[in-house]
């Protein structure tokens, strides 16, 4: 069969790859065929994407780039006020961070990933899909990063504490790879659930944005399978010590990855001015916002409910964290 390697026009993204009835597929099957997917459906940063064709041009006043009225942000009086070109350049700002942080997001699964295979038996079906994966993330890298370069804008993305910590997040791939998988889910369920909402809007996408969230969305839906799969099959296994730890590790993670993909960092409020007021009203005290954040989250959240990782004496923590749906 003849890989996929660029998308037509009409290209509708495919919804999260679903394991077969356990009585039909196993779990070896399962990744598998995962492996077998990554050579028959994947993309090239640079092939399958026509970076200097003139529909994909940036333009920073380009009104695609506006944000809508259903974002927290899009919604307030004061971003509405600004004139047509500024809402324009911030809502291009916005979608480059995001790009920014998801490429370095990127690098943290790689480690990761590569650490995880190091520990893998000969024969295991898990090392050939590990690298599959990676060498995936590796182009959705190149990907999110040639954005960023071509709008312009010098986006640092991670905080200098946030790319520390990283460093043990790449140690739990190795050590205890169940938490690092809730770490991959905790990054990759709120950019697919974002990326998903805006593909499914209806609302006038530029060109570029659209290839590039197809591209990452599609081949996501082998990722996150995986990593849920994963979970089901060695949690349950877990001793006493180990289910604690996931427990108690899992709502700290889960409360501080979504809002680097739902909110704007504090480069784009110092350099458009935001009002902090317009901050609160926009996400702070914006139930909507919480709803949207709840449901970015809602996947992980009920997988680990699923399999008794959530326990009555870890919901405040979940509470604390900001991301318990009561």
């Amino acid at each position: 069969m003849e890989a996929i390697t660029t998308l037509a026009p009409d290209y509708r993204v495919p919804e999260e790859e679903r394991a077969a009835s356990p009585r039909r597929e196993s779990y070896t099957e399962l990744v598998q065929r995962l492996s077998r997917q990554s050579v028959t459906k994947h993309f090239d940063a640079y092939a399958s994407i026509p970076w200097d064709s003139d529909e994909m041009r940036i333009d920073p006043e380009d009104p695609r780039w506006e944000l809508s009225p259903d974002d927290g942000l899009g919604a307030t009086a004061w971003y509405r006020a600004q004139p047509a070109g500024v809402r324009a350049r911030l809502g291009l700002h916005l979608y480059a961070t995001f790009m920014k942080i998801g490429a370095q997001f990127e690098n943290v699964l790689q480690r990761g990933l590569l650490e995880f295979a190091l520990r893998l038996p000969n024969g295991s079906p898990e090392f050939r899909y590990a690298y599959h994966e990676c060498i995936e993330e590796g182009q959705h890298s190149l990907m999110f990063q040639e954005f960023v370069n071509r709008t312009g804008f010098d986006i640092p993305g991670l905080a200098w504490w946030q790319r520390i910590a990283s460093r043990r997040v790449v140690l739990h791939a190795r050590r205890f790879p169940a938490l690092f998988f809730v770490f991959v889910l905790g990054g990759e369920d709120p950019i697919d659930h974002v990326q998903r909402t805006e593909l499914q809007s209806g609302r006038p996408i530029h060109p570029l944005l659209k290839r590039i969230m197809q591209i990452h969305v599609t081949e996501e839906a082998r990722h996150l399978c995986f990593a849920r799969h994963y979970l089901r099959t060695t949690v349950p296994n877990l001793s006493f010590l180990g289910r604690t730890a996931l427990a108690i590790g899992a709502p700290l993670i889960l409360g501080q990855m979504a809002p680097l993909m739902m909110r704007p960092s504090a480069q784009i409020v110092a350099t458009y001015g935001i009002p902090a007021e317009t901050i609160a009203e926009a996400y702070t005290n914006n139930p909507k916002q919480r709803v949207e954040t709840l449901a970015a989250l809602a996947k992980v959240r009920g997988l680990l409910q699923e399999l008794g990782i959530v326990r009555p004496w870890s919901i405040p923590l979940w509470k604390a964290a900001g991301v318990w749906d009561s």
